[in-house]
């Protein structure tokens, strides 16, 4: 398993971006801004994008496991390592998230706390409605772990 960061021609991930982020302008919004991983195990099995949010803080964008590959440990991994790679630049790190009993729990186990809450983003800025889980997502939950 290793970890690759990806300096161009980054939209060649987008199936693999829009698993997490299912609106391209949206993805559009960091990506350029942002620096992204791949981790290959065999072929790419999970990607991430981050981004200097300021004030020591550092954001995780985008963290998406291809799906038959998901549940296999790649997704916490690649956590792991966006941590220990970014550990002493920044003080925290911080994902945004649907209110969804698919992603929550994940972030849980990785060591994240709810940090706030920003209402209605879904609604406001996805030009339809965003489900996961069977969950319709309204807000967007931030959680933060030290690093």
């Amino acid at each position: 398993m290793k970890f690759v960061e990806v300096k161009e021609n980054k939209k060649e991930y987008l199936p693999l971006l829009l698993l997490a982020d299912e609106q391209e302008d949206m993805v559009d919004r960091y990506l350029d801004r942002g620096r992204m991983y791949v981790l290959d195990d065999g072929g790419v099995k999970c990607e991430c994008v981050v981004t200097d949010e300021g004030g020591g803080v550092l954001e995780i964008k985008n963290i998406a496991t291809v799906p038959e590959c998901q549940g296999n440990g790649y997704g916490k991994a690649m956590i792991d390592f966006i941590a220990e790679r970014y550990r002493g630049q920044y003080g925290i790190l911080q994902v945004g998230t649907g209110d969804s009993p698919l992603t929550i729990p994940f972030y849980e186990k990785c060591g994240f706390i709810r940090s706030h809450t920003v209402p209605n983003f879904f609604t406001d800025h996805y030009d339809h409605p965003i489900y996961e889980g069977g969950v319709l997502l309204a807000d967007m939950v931030y959680l933060r772990r030290p690093l």
